[in-house]
């Protein structure tokens, strides 16, 4: 898949998962409508959309249609919308920009960003819920799973204590595993699910695919905060130095770290071999997250 082919594909997916998303919010007589611009705010103004573009790829790869990848690929974004929302917090990282806007928090208060970013996460759990898919039990175990205690949240709950600290590179890995991996693993997984049972196989090569793309993507990100500027990323760059986080960068170096993440997209390469051409999307996918420039 050629770099103009991997653009198009990538605009139609995001258009399509932006459609389903201000569905959710269009002509609603909402109970608390300052919440619900909030909760806009947070899901709405801009955004890679990468989650959902995996969501949509990977059940592709399987035989899946398009429209039954729609709740999960709305579900997985929310969730991503509210751990960022949740992430910019003060007591988090204290940020003031988020996709070239102000964060929530800053537009709006804290407190309207605490309960934005609560509402965001039960309307994932809604949407998936209310697909009514006959793996529904499967896909909304494997989206809790990646999103709490177990996931994300630990990964932010590492990162936290991260600041500071001097991690080594395998103690850095499993941080991000959680924090930024999960998530993009369940993407992947939710895909998958849509189009076939929980023990075919190829579930496994897709898992396999995605934790090596879910830490290529964070080291990227690490590499983006050194060499970024702040209006390309959206978001203010070098805060990782600033707040004194350790990175791939401060611990391998600009290009060790480039060189770990062109190494796990050839990981993700071999791991997609066993479905044959249906997977070229999601390896130009993979290729794309550390080729980003933002």
């Amino acid at each position: 898949m050629d770099a103009d082919i991997l653009t198009t594909a990538l605009a139609a997916d995001r258009a399509r998962v932006d459609a389903c998303l201000e569905a959710l919010f269009a002509e609603r007589a909402a109970p608390a409508p300052r919440l619900e611009a909030a909760m806009r705010h947070g899901v709405l103004v801009g955004g890679k959309r990468l989650r959902p573009v995996l969501v949509y790829a990977a059940g592709r790869a399987l035989g899946a249609d398009d429209d039954a990848l729609d709740a999960p690929a709305m579900a997985i974004e929310l969730i991503h919308a509210y751990s960022l929302v949740h992430d910019d917090l003060p007591a988090m990282d204290d940020d003031d920009l988020r996709r070239g806007q102000p964060t929530v928090h800053r537009a709006y208060d804290e407190a309207a960003a605490i309960l934005a970013g609560d509402a965001l996460q039960s309307l994932a759990f809604e949407v998936i819920a209310r697909s009514r898919h006959p793996r529904l039990a499967a896909m909304i175990a494997s989206l809790a799973e990646a999103s709490g205690r177990d996931g994300m949240v630990a990964g932010q709950a590492l990162d936290l204590e991260a600041v500071g600290g001097h991690p080594d590179v395998a103690a850095l890995a499993t941080m991000h595993a959680h924090k930024t991996g999960a998530l993009i693993r369940a993407a992947v997984r939710l895909g998958g699910l849509v189009a076939v049972a929980e023990d075919d196989a190829r579930l496994n090569a897709l898992d396999a695919y995605a934790r090596a793309i879910g830490l290529a993507f964070q080291i990227h990100d690490d590499v983006l905060d050194v060499i970024g500027d702040t209006a390309t990323l959206g978001k203010a760059s070098g805060a990782d130095a600033v707040r004194d986080k350790p990175t791939y960068p401060s611990l391998m170096g600009l290009e060790g770290a480039r060189a770990r993440a062109a190494g796990l997209v050839e990981e993700a390469a071999a791991a997609l071999a066993p479905l044959g051409e249906s997977a070229f999307p999601l390896l130009a996918l993979a290729r794309y997250m550390i080729e980003r420039d933002h």
